[in-house]
């Protein structure tokens, strides 16, 4: 999937890769809204260079990406994801990059106070939530979830789980098992690409995910599976669980579930009113 995305009146080719489920951005189309570089093609060789010769990681993440030129044609270009766009852009001596590394600043500091409090990182979210007009039930709801989901980030590293991406799949089993929809299909039902599922769900489906890992944290505490396959086992029947529920619900309220409302639809957050 292609997109135009405009900055200070400058379009900046992006790509959407759903399999990553990140941006791709054109890096001389990038440079040449922050720079205003008669040439941003000389300036992004220049500056490729130097930040390869520093041993800068970006450049050696940076692909090439075909898309489409001033002429109509597709023609590759150099483009980084969106972790590298903001180290790239951090490197660019540029008064209209300083708000980026002073936003980027302001972030890490907050993270930084974050680790030292773990509930300042709590109380930033609830004011997020707040901000973006959640309601304060849907708000109860979201924060069970995130405790619910570090005890079972928490029991899968007991078990010996470390990695990201086999949570990435532990998530998908358990998912599948209680929507019917994998984590990618889940969001592009609700014409989501980056944002968070959770962050789009309605008060009972975070009900549901959570009885799902809530169930599987349980099951895996009891069983103690010692294999990666065990542990898909034990979250497939985890989520199995939640989704006989929801058939339940279903049946009995004579209603759906999965419902395509997201944030951007705030008043349908509240399950009561969405159907």
């Amino acid at each position: 999937m292609s997109n135009i995305k405009v900055f200070e009146n400058k379009q900046i080719r992006t790509l959407w890769n759903e399999q990553e489920e990140d941006w791709y951005f054109s890096v001389v189309d990038v440079i040449a809204a922050l720079t205003d570089s008669d040439n941003p093609q000389v300036y992004w060789r220049v500056l490729k260079k130097r930040l390869k010769d520093e041993g800068n990681e970006t450049v050696t993440n940076c692909n090439a990406l075909k898309m489409a030129a001033k002429d109509g044609k597709n023609r590759l270009t150099d483009v980084v994801n969106t972790k590298d766009l903001l180290r790239l852009i951090q490197s660019i001596p540029s008064p209209k990059a300083e708000p980026f590394k002073m936003w980027l600043a302001q972030i890490g500091s907050e993270r930084l106070d974050e680790i030292a409090d773990p509930q300042k990182a709590i109380d930033r979210a609830v004011a997020t939530y707040r901000e973006k007009g959640y309601s304060e039930e849907w708000i109860t709801q979201r924060m069970m979830t995130i405790k619910m989901r570090k005890e079972l980030t928490a029991e899968w590293k007991e078990r010996g789980i470390n990695d990201e991406k086999d949570y990435a799949i532990l998530t998908n089993e358990m998912t599948k098992a209680w929507s019917g929809m994998s984590v990618q299909e889940y969001k592009k039902f609700k014409g989501l690409k980056k944002e968070n599922l959770r962050d789009n769900m309605t008060n009972i489906e975070l009900v549901l995910n959570m009885l799902a890992e809530v169930t599987t944290t349980e099951l895996s505490q009891k069983e103690k599976p010692e294999t990666f396959k065990e542990n898909k086992e034990v979250a497939r029947r985890g989520g199995k669980f939640a989704g006989d529920t929801r058939k339940r619900y279903e049946k009995e309220l004579g209603r759906k579930v999965l419902s395509k409302a997201n944030a951007n639809d705030k008043k349908l957050l509240d399950d009561k009113k969405e159907n």
